[in-house]
């Protein structure tokens, strides 16, 4: 089952807020490790789980533009955190700050990634929900899903300029509360 064959049903789900959702992946995004909060809110069982690409969980709503910028980072073997809305298996729609992170073996070499999810506050939700409308929208009018890309990246790049931040900055700034 794909993210794009689940339709989403306006039902949204949530997690404590000492609650961690915990996924490894290997270079390619395919899920390796899955905690049982993941498997829990994500309403998929580990063997649905474990050997599936990552983005067996993405919402129609999350832009691509963020994709893009979260494999150019890891690209970059740093971290990042990111504001994402994510596709339960039923339907369900759970929002989240994840923090993505390289795993490296002991030469050094990118293996995989780590990725640990809070619950976000609802302050947080609402401005990024907005960002987020807006670059779905420049990417609604492009030709080809490769032009959808390349407009939602433009759109976020214009959207950070105009707020004068990098996405961490922004991120940052909608975590502590201090959206502008």
């Amino acid at each position: 089952m794909r993210a794009t064959e689940v339709r989403p049903t306006g039902v949204e789900r949530t997690f404590g807020e000492n609650e961690m959702i915990v996924t490894k992946t290997d270079q390619r995004g395919v899920i390796t490790y899955a905690n049982d909060l993941f498997l829990q809110i994500s309403a998929l069982r580990e063997d649905e789980a474990i050997g599936r690409p990552h983005n067996v969980i993405r919402h129609p709503d999350m832009p691509r533009a963020v994709f893009k910028l979260l494999w150019d980072v890891l690209a970059e073997r740093r971290e990042i955190f990111a504001y994402v809305l994510n596709l339960a298996a039923d339907g369900a729609h759970y929002w989240v700050l994840a923090h993505v992170t390289p795993s490296y073996d002991g030469a050094g070499r990118v293996v995989g990634y780590h990725s640990n999810r809070r619950r976000p506050a609802p302050a947080a939700i609402t401005a990024v929900s907005d960002l987020y409308a807006r670059l779905r929208t420049a990417e609604a009018r492009a030709a080809s899903p490769r032009d959808a890309v390349q407009a939602g990246w433009q759109a976020l790049g214009n959207e950070l300029r105009e707020r004068g931040q990098e996405y961490d900055e922004l991120v940052w700034s909608l975590t502590n509360g201090s959206a502008r």
